[in-house]
């Protein structure tokens, strides 16, 4: 497997030719063309395509189609992009991870890591280690001493520890992965897992503690990033499809007109209070429990949030950026991953509102070209 962590800001090998990413969700497959000319990143094309009704079901239910349906919906939103280059990157959902921080005693080398760190995760991964492929990086020390006065904590060597980022991704998913890419004709760059290809797209290079939040279909994923490290991995059993089976099953109303209310109603009451009320519970719900983690990472740490950046199609929800920013008490912003890249002016507004859902397939084909 790739190394996941040397390029989080970029890295990739990719010189003067297109590079695709490709972003298979729960409910829709995501796909970002770029290419590089002049030192910039420049936007070929993009698309998305609901996977409902590839399963017989609505736009927006989570679906989980064999690989030949999925190969086939991968094809079609291939050919409607017409997308150029058969060079992809693809991402690894989160259902099928682990992200976990291993401390160590001592400061090791990375061959003493290379025996260790297997043995150490067996501790973590609920299936044996023979059934997962292993990444991990070194946390860097100022990422972990680094206190709030800006002063570095000086210790005895007995004392120091070695943070070890690991991340955990199982056999099965990446060979399903390659069957739909061998059946869709397309060359695999790389796999990688998606918080890692969302935070290239929409981080700059902030060193202060940040939150992204990723609300997908299925779940809400929730990481907390310092120095380019992610340092708290936590997903949140819920996603947009529980909020539309909860005005579905409120109003007695089928799921896609239920769906139609969510994204036309969202949080604003004054569009329609009971549909808002309904939506406004979910959102309690995750933001609560984000909260929750946000809340023991700042006592155990000592350091304040500076800010959350939000993606996924879920967050674009109506009212959703000023209810999470007064749940959360802080500055909360949309990620805005097309500003990476260079387009026509004319389509601005559009990728600045669609920008989040392509988090994930843009930090892909960034990784290609940078």
């Amino acid at each position: 497997m790739a190394n996941i962590f040397s390029t989080i800001f970029g890295g990739g090998s990719s010189s003067g030719e297109s590079a695709l990413g490709i972003d298979i969700g729960s409910s829709s497959i995501k796909v970002v063309q770029l290419t590089k000319k002049g030192g910039k990143a420049i936007l070929e094309t993009y698309g998305s395509l609901a996977l409902g009704t590839y399963g017989g079901q609505e736009v927006g239910r989570v679906m989980n189609l064999k690989t030949e349906e999925l190969s086939k919906a991968t094809l079609d939103l291939l050919k409607e992009a017409s997308t150029t280059t058969h060079l992809t990157g693809m991402a690894i959902p989160s259902s099928s991870s682990l992200v976990f921080t291993i401390t160590l005693p001592g400061i090791l080398s990375e061959e003493q890591l290379k025996s260790i760190v297997p043995n150490e995760a067996r501790k973590y991964i609920p299936v044996p280690i023979t059934e997962v492929s292993l990444d991990w990086s070194l946390i860097p020390q100022q990422a972990k001493a680094d206190q709030p006065d800006n002063r570095m904590q000086v210790v005895d060597d007995v004392e120091q520890k070695t943070d070890v980022l690991v991340v955990a991704i199982h056999n099965e998913t990446v060979a399903r992965y390659k069957e739909v890419l061998e059946k869709t004709e397309l060359e695999t760059a790389f796999f990688e897992m998606e918080v890692f290809s969302a935070i290239r797209s929409t981080f700059s290079r902030e060193f202060a503690p940040v939150i992204l939040l990723d609300m997908g279909a299925s779940k809400t994923k929730l990481s907390i990033v310092e120095y380019g490290i992610v340092r708290v991995f936590h997903i949140i059993n819920r996603g947009s499809q529980d909020i539309t089976l909860n005005i579905s099953q409120s109003l007695s109303i089928p799921f896609a007109e239920a769906e139609l209310r969510k994204r036309n109603v969202g949080l604003e009451e004054n569009l329609d209070k009971q549909v808002a009320g309904i939506v406004k519970l979910s959102m309690d719900y995750i933001l609560t429990e984000a909260n929750t983690v946000v809340l023991a990472y700042e006592k155990k740490y000592n350091k304040a949030i500076s800010k959350v950046i939000l993606c996924g199609g879920g967050a674009r929800t109506l009212g959703f950026l000023k209810y999470a920013t007064i749940s959360f008490n802080r500055e909360v912003a949309y990620g805005n991953p097309f500003s990476k890249t260079e387009a026509p002016a004319f389509l601005s507004p559009v990728l600045e509102t669609s920008g989040p859902e392509f988090a994930i397939a843009l930090g892909l084909a960034l990784r290609q070209i940078s």
